[in-house]
């Protein structure tokens, strides 16, 4: 399932991709509470609430965040406008409800939310939800089954492109009567289709039959969620209240949660501006990614009197890609050869040891931090697999396990420029007068960096001091957030840095991250603009998998062709998570594996 759960790094909250989907294994043809990948979920048999959460936590309080950029839209279901923080396109935690809820300590199981049952047939050519009679919309109008058809419909129709990728399997949407409804698919392939079902919001058909939905808007819209919006400042801050007596309160996936009377996110566009701000008590909680604050600026006042804490725990990464992403409809970034000299550049033990206290790991895998990460050479599994497309991909492939240059961390990595300046050469690039030109039309290799803000132009100038000593001229283009937005879902630029974070149970969302049909369609997540049949064949057999080990095989061959791609210089990641809060804030102390999920933190006022 595509999930995008809160992810508090660099002071900011911001939403971060987390793919939890696949296939799962044969469901009881009848009406159920739980849905789980092969086999049944740890709360099969019923459960009173997450083990993470305090079922007795206060309901009272307040507590502010911070988030960096702007928004100008309160609808994130369309790609126009920068949506405000606590919206999300699937897995909405405020303001919407989902049929089903996803466990934050599991691979992929989800449990009861609006639907109070679930039913899958057993030719998996159909499920049918039934929603909960005593649901209600925030103007206390009933939530039925004819809701739910709308919003799917809707989405799909008029939402972001990702919502026809994403259901593209199910031929018709019916409601049953005025609580049940059916979804049914073309065919029984697409496994994880019925899961993937779970997660999109709910919308009042009512309400959009007197507003449009199609476009950017900063109407507060008619929600559903244990929140409802009393105050937005345009760009700069949004507030969420707590609805009392909330039908979904006392559910098994609610209970101990959503504590906070009131929730208030607070924008900044400097991120240092963003750390005295949280000194200073004008927000409660920030997760800390720069690891320079981690280790010299938490020596305030607050932090020696133990009025703000500290905690490093452990965290799955889900599958964590951050990288310098080549969009390839560049013609300078066209060639593979250019692309691996490109990551040869990056001396990351320099910067590790000069800017990090060698506290991050370089990231080598599509599917960093999780068991589908290939590594070494292929397993006889994995070559079985890639033997029909032995003509379409890298001889060494089958040879060579890939690596990346580590060098002594001197900044002096002339073995790794030797060997991308050669590369460069054998793709048709010279250095004339320090200059590299294209030996055939004489055009200079430059580029772009595209950024949304200045805060890593201090780490990634000394790439691009580099790439200068291979004689290419690039250079930051710092644009507010606005264009930014604008500009990538129009793939207008040489190159950006991203975040992507992979499920333990990735399924068809790889459609829409490596897919050729998808490279040239706006707002498609392809960032790189990956045009490979032997990507779009292994994607397929991927969703196609019917157990975990034929998935892990897949996977791991589909992350050594792309790792061979050289379509992302792989940055650093930390397999920890590091927060600060203010004492005011409270929690169990039981983190879950797979997502932060603050909302089951509370308030004390003593």
């Amino acid at each position: 399932m595509f999930r995008f759960f809160y992810a508090f790094m660099g002071g900011s909250l911001f939403a971060v991709q987390l793919l939890l989907l696949n296939p799962f294994n044969k469901c009881e043809a009848k009406p159920q509470t739980s849905m789980a990948l092969y086999g049944k979920a740890k709360h099969h048999d019923g459960f009173t609430h997450y083990e993470h959460v305090n079922p007795d936590a206060p309901k009272e309080g307040k507590v502010n965040l911070s988030i960096s950029g702007t928004f100008d839209s309160l609808n994130p279901f369309v790609i126009k406008g920068i949506p405000a923080a606590g919206l999300s396109v699937l897995y909405p935690d405020l303001f919407y409800v989902t049929l089903m809820d996803h466990s934050p300590h599991e691979h992929f199981s989800q449990y009861a939310y609006l639907a109070e049952t679930v039913d899958l047939a057993e030719d998996h050519l159909s499920v049918t939800f039934r929603v909960r009679q005593d649901a209600t919309f925030h103007d206390g109008s009933a939530i039925t089954a004819e809701d739910v058809v709308f919003s799917f419909n809707t989405l799909r129709q008029e939402g972001s492109p990702l919502y026809a990728q994403y259901y593209g399997d199910v031929v018709k949407v019916e409601a049953l009567d005025r609580y049940q409804v059916k979804f049914s698919f073309k065919d029984a392939e697409n496994k994880e289709l019925p899961l993937l079902l779970g997660h999109f919001p709910i919308f009042s058909k009512a309400y959009y039959s007197k507003n449009k939905f199609d476009s950017a808007s900063d109407k507060i819209p008619l929600g559903n969620g244990p929140y409802r919006i009393v105050d937005v400042d345009a760009g700069r801050s949004i507030t969420y209240e707590r609805v009392k007596n909330w039908w979904g309160e006392n559910l098994p996936v609610a209970k101990g949660r959503y504590n906070f009377d009131q929730v208030r996110y607070i924008y900044f566009r400097d991120p240092e501006v963003a750390f005295e701000a949280f000194k200073s008590k004008n927000y409660d909680f920030r997760v800390e990614n720069k690891i320079k604050n981690w280790v010299l600026n938490y020596n305030f006042e607050a932090v020696k009197e133990g009025k703000v804490h500290k905690i490093e725990t452990p965290f799955v990464q889900a599958g964590i890609m951050q990288g310098l992403v080549m969009n390839t409809r560049r013609e300078i970034f066209a060639d593979t050869r250019v692309r691996q000299a490109l990551t040869l550049a990056f001396d990351f033990e320099w910067l590790n040891d000069n800017y990090f206290y060698n506290k991050y790991e370089r990231i080598d895998s599509y599917f960093w931090g999780l068991d589908l990460a290939s590594s070494g050479l292929p397993t006889e599994a994995e070559k079985a697999l890639l033997e029909p497309f032995k003509d379409q991909v890298p001889a060494d492939l089958f040879t060579t396990p890939y690596t990346l240059p580590k060098t002594d961390g001197s900044g002096q990595n002339r073995q790794a420029l030797r060997q991308a300046k050669a590369l460069l050469k054998e793709a048709g690039w010279d250095v004339t007068d320090g200059v590299l030109k294209n030996s055939k039309t004489g055009k200079i290799f430059q580029f772009d960096l595209l950024l949304s803000n200045m805060s890593m132009t201090g780490l990634l100038n000394a790439y691009l001091k580099n790439l200068k000593r291979l004689g290419i001229q690039a250079k930051f283009r710092v644009v507010d957030t606005a264009q930014y937005t604008s500009r990538v879902e129009d793939f207008d630029y040489d190159m950006i840095m991203t975040v992507t974070a992979q499920s333990p149970s990735p399924g068809n969302e790889q459609r829409e991250f490596w897919g050729s049909y998808v490279a040239n369609s706006k707002g498609s997540r392809n960032y790189a603009g990956v045009r490979d049949p032997v990507v779009d064949a292994l994607v397929e057999k991927l969703i196609d998998a019917t157990d975990r080990e034929t998935l892990v095989t897949v996977v791991k061959a589909l992350d050594r062709v792309l790792l061979r791609g050289h379509y992302v210089v792989p940055l650093w990641g930390s397999s920890k998570l590091r927060m600060a809060y203010w004492n005011n804030l409270k929690n169990t102390g039981k983190f879950p594996k797979y997502n932060v999920d603050f909302f089951a933190w509370w308030v004390d006022k003593e």
